[in-house]
C-alpha cells in the first residue's frame, strides 16, 4: 500500500494545479474537489498510469466507471503524506478505526460533505475586516451526545435608565441578548420560544476569506453549509407559522445558500431575492475588473407562506414625471374639466409667456432662469405636484380592463379630449377615460412617510433608496465595515411584524444593529453573539439607545429612550479551555494547558489518558499550532457549556443568583 501511495503522489505531481508553488505541497483539498465534480484533467491524469486505473476504475460493459469514493479515501488517508501532526493524532487515538480523516467517513456524501453532522463554532460578519478568532469542530452524529441541550445561564443583569440591576429573573416581556455560542444558545431558546418568533433577521460570514471564516478543515463551501444548515434547522423550529426569515448574504455563497434553504424552508416558502445596494461605483472599487460590485442579497422565506400577513410598504422615490396633467377646475364636472401641461402651469406662476409651441416656452423659460432653466422648472413641477397631487394626472393603459371599460376607451380614442366617466364594482370611486386611456391621480402615489410628504413606489425586490454612507458610528459605536444601517432593519421588521408583542431574533447580532432597531420599534427581540466588541458591542449600543440615542432611525420615528433588556451568558465549560488555548503564545503555556484539561475529565471518549502520557515526547516536538490544535480536539466537544441538566452538579459551581435566573428562563421547579 504504501508503494502504491508513492505512485499516486507522482502522478498527481503532473499536474501543477494540486501542489502549493511555496511548499510544493499537496493541496488535498483541491485534489478532492477536483474528483468530486468530476475534473477531466484529474480523470485522465489517473488513467494515464495502469496502477491508479486499475485502483480506481472499474470496467462495466467496456466503459470505464471512476470510483470517487475509493479515490477520496486514498486522498484522505493518514498514511498518504502523513504530517507529524496526523501520524500523532493517529497514534493517541483522535482518528477513526480506520485511521481516516473525518473527510473519509462513511458518514460524509460526496456532494455535500459534513451534512449530517454538526458544526460547532462561531463567527460574526458584522465587520468583514476584523482579525477575529474562529474556533469550530465538525461532529459526526453519533458523537452529538448532549451538544444541543438546554444550557445554563449566568451572570443575567437587567439594563435601564438607572443602571444594570443584578440578581434578577426572567419575565415574559423581557428583552434577551445572550453572550456564547450561537448554535448552543438558540438551541436552549427552544424551550421558551420553539414556535414564538415572528422574524428572524441574520447577517451570516460570509466565507469570503476576507471575514476570518477560516475553516481548519478541507472543504470550505461545505464546512459552510453544514454551519449554516445546523442553525437554519434549528430557526426553522423557532419561527410561528405566520414567521419569516431573512439571511443576508453576498455572491460568494448565494448559489450555495438558496438550494439549502428551499431544502430547509420549502421552496415553496420562498418569497422573494431581494437585491439591496450597498454603495456607489466610487474610489478603489473602480480599478476592479469586470463590473463593479455594489449590491448583496437578502433572502426572505416564510415558515407558511399561505400564513403569512404580506404588507403593502411604500417607499420615496423621485417625482414621476408622468404625472404631466393639471386640472384647472376640479371643483366643476368631469366632463368638463379643463386640462393644462404641468410645465405651462408652471411657467404660468414665473409670468413666463406660454408660446404657441413647446419649443417658444422653453426658449422664453431660459431667458428668465438662464442654462438651468430645466433644473428650476423640474424641480418647481416635482414640488408643485407634491402640493396638488389630486389634482395632477396622467393618461395610461389600464391593466386588465373590463369589457365595458374596453368599449369606452375605444369610443375615447375617436372622440378626442372628451373625459368619459365609468363606474365597477370593484371601485369605490368613479373613473375618467380621456384619449384611450384611463386617468391615473398623483394622490395615489403620494403619502407622508416618518412626517414628511413624499412621493413613493410600491416596495420592489430591489432596494436602491437605503443609503449606507455615514452609518459607522450609529449608535454610538464604530464598526467601519460590514455594518447595516437601522434603515435596512426597519424595514425588514416592517414587512414582517404587526405589533410589539412579536418576537425578533437575530442570532449574529454583533454590534447590535438589529436588536438597536427592534429596541426603537418597541419590538420584543433576542439577540446572539459569542464574540467580544469591547466598547461596540451590543450591551454599549443598547444602553445608548434606553438614553435616547438619536442616531439612525430615531429621529424619524420619534425615539426618546426608555426600555429595558436582560443580558445573560452561557455557562462556560469547556469553553474555558478553547479561549484559553487560543490564546496560548508559547510551548510552556501550552504544556500547562494540556495538564490542565487532562485534570477536569472532560475529553473526548476515544481518548485513553495512558496514551497521551507515552506520546508526550511526540507532543513535545509538535509546533506550537498544532498543541494548540490537539487539546482543541482534545476536549469533549458536548461540554463546552454547562448544560441545564448538570446545573446542581457541585463541580460546576454554578451559584444560586445564577441558578435562580436559569430557573426562570426555563420555568423548571427547584428539584
Amino acid at each position: 500500500m504504501a508503494n502504491f501511495f508513492q505512485i499516486l503522489e507522482t502522478v498527481l505531481k503532473k499536474d501543477t494545479r494540486f501542489f502549493s508553488k511555496d511548499t510544493n505541497a499537496l493541496l488535498r483539498n483541491k485534489v478532492y474537489e477536483s474528483a468530486v465534480n468530476m475534473d477531466a484533467a484529474l480523470i485522465k491524469l489517473l488513467l494515464s498510469n495502469e496502477e491508479t486505473k486499475k485502483r480506481f476504475f472499474t470496467d462495466v460493459d467496456g466503459i470505464l466507471i471512476f470510483d470517487k469514493v475509493a479515490f477520496g479515501w486514498a486522498v484522505n488517508n493518514y498514511q498518504f503524506l502523513p504530517d507529524s501532526y496526523t501520524r500523532f493524532k493517529n497514534r493517541i487515538g483522535l482518528a477513526d478505526s480506520n485511521g481516516d480523516l473525518i473527510s473519509a467517513s462513511n458518514d460524509v456524501v460526496l456532494s455535500f460533505p459534513y451534512k449530517d453532522c454538526v458544526l460547532e463554532g462561531g463567527q460574526t460578519k458584522e465587520d468583514q475586516k476584523r482579525d477575529e478568532v474562529f474556533y469550530n469542530a465538525v461532529l459526526a452524529p453519533d458523537e452529538v451526545d448532549r451538544l444541543l441541550y438546554p444550557k445554563v445561564l449566568v451572570n443575567a443583569k437587567r439594563y435601564t435608565q438607572k443602571g444594570a440591576e443584578e440578581g434578577i429573573t426572567f419575565k415574559d416581556d423581557d428583552n434577551l441578548i445572550i453572550k456564547g455560542n450561537n448554535l448552543l444558545a438558540i438551541s436552549s431558546l427552544l424551550k421558551r420560544f420553539e414556535g414564538k418568533i415572528k422574524c428572524i433577521y441574520i447577517d451570516p460570514p460570509y466565507n469570503t476569506g476576507g471575514d476570518s471564516f477560516g475553516y481548519n478543515d478541507r472543504f470550505n463551501h461545505s464546512s459552510w453549509l453544514t454551519f449554516m444548515k445546523n442553525r437554519l434547522e434549528i430557526s426553522k423550529k423557532m419561527l410561528s407559522s405566520e414567521g419569516g426569515i431573512f439571511v443576508h448574504i453576498d455572491y460568494h455563497e448565494l448559489g450555495y445558500l438558496l438550494p439549502l434553504m428551499d431544502e430547509i424552508f420549502g421552496k415553496e416558502n420562498c418569497i422573494q431575492i431581494i437585491t439591496v445596494k450597498t454603495s456607489s461605483p466610487a474610489g478603489f472599487k473602480t480599478v476592479n475588473p469586470g463590473p463593479i460590485e455594489v449590491t448583496e442579497y437578502v433572502l426572505f422565506y416564510t415558515r407558511q407562506k399561505d400564513k403569512f400577513n404580506f404588507k403593502k410598504i411604500f417607499v420615496p422615490t423621485e417625482y414621476d414625471g408622468n404625472y404631466d396633467l393639471y386640472i384647472e377646475n376640479i371643483e366643476d364636472n368631469p366632463q368638463n374639466w379643463r386640462l393644462e401641461k404641468l410645465y405651462n402651469v408652471i411657467y404660468k406662476l414665473n409670468d413666463i409667456k406660454i408660446g404657441t409651441t413647446w419649443q417658444q416656452s422653453a426658449k422664453n423659460a431660459k431667458e428668465k432662469w438662464g442654462n438651468y432653466w430645466k433644473v428650476i422648472r423640474d424641480q418647481q413641477i416635482a414640488e408643485f405636484a407634491l402640493k396638488n397631487a389630486d389634482k395632477i394626472v396622467s393618461v395610461r393603459d389600464p391593466q386588465d380592463p373590463s369589457t365595458g371599460l374596453k368599449a369606452l376607451l375605444e369610443q375615447s380614442k375617436t372622440e378626442r379630449d372628451q373625459i368619459f366617466v365609468y363606474s365597477s364594482t370593484d371601485r369605490t370611486e368613479d373613473g375618467y377615460v380621456l384619449n384611450g386611456g384611463a386617468l391615473s391621480f398623483y394622490s395615489s402615489k403620494v403619502k407622508t412617510i416618518d412626517g414628511v410628504l413624499t412621493s413613493t413606489e410600491l416596495l420592489t425586490d430591489l432596494w436602491t433608496d437605503i443609503s449606507w454612507d455615514g452609518i459607522a458610528k450609529e449608535g454610538g459605536v464604530t464598526l467601519k465595515k460590514g455594518k447595516k444601517p437601522e434603515k435596512l432593519i426597519r424595514r425588514i421588521i416592517e414587512i414582517t411584524t404587526d405589533n410589539n408583542r412579536d418576537i425578533f431574533l437575530d442570532f449574529f447580532s454583533g454590534s447590535g444593529t438589529t436588536c438597536a432597531v427592534a429596541h426603537k420599534m418597541r419590538m420584543r427581540y433576542i439577540g446572539i453573539e459569542q464574540l467580544n466588541y469591547l466598547n461596540n458591542d451590543s450591551i454599549v449600543r443598547l444602553s445608548n439607545v434606553i438614553n435616547g440615542d438619536n442616531s439612525g432611525i430615531s429621529k424619524n420615528i420619534n425615539w426618546q429612550g426608555g426600555g429595558s433588556f436582560v443580558y445573560c451568558e452561557l455557562a462556560k465549560c469547556n469553553q474555558h479551555f478553547v479561549d484559553k488555548a487560543l490564546a496560548v503564545k508559547n510551548d510552556k503555556e501550552a504544556a500547562s494547558l494540556l495538564e490542565d484539561v487532562l485534570k477536569t475529565g472532560f475529553i473526548s471518549h476515544k481518548i485513553f489518558l495512558k496514551d497521551i502520557s507515552e506520546a508526550a515526547d511526540d507532543f513535545a516536538e509538535l509546533a506550537l499550532e498544532d498543541k494548540k490544535r490537539f487539546i482543541l480536539e482534545l476536549l469533549d466537544k458536548n461540554m463546552l457549556y454547562v448544560n441545564l441538566c448538570d446545573m446542581n452538579d457541585n463541580d460546576f459551581l454554578i451559584n444560586e443568583a445564577d441558578k435562580k435566573f436559569t430557573k426562570s428562563f426555563y420555568n423548571t421547579e427547584d428539584k
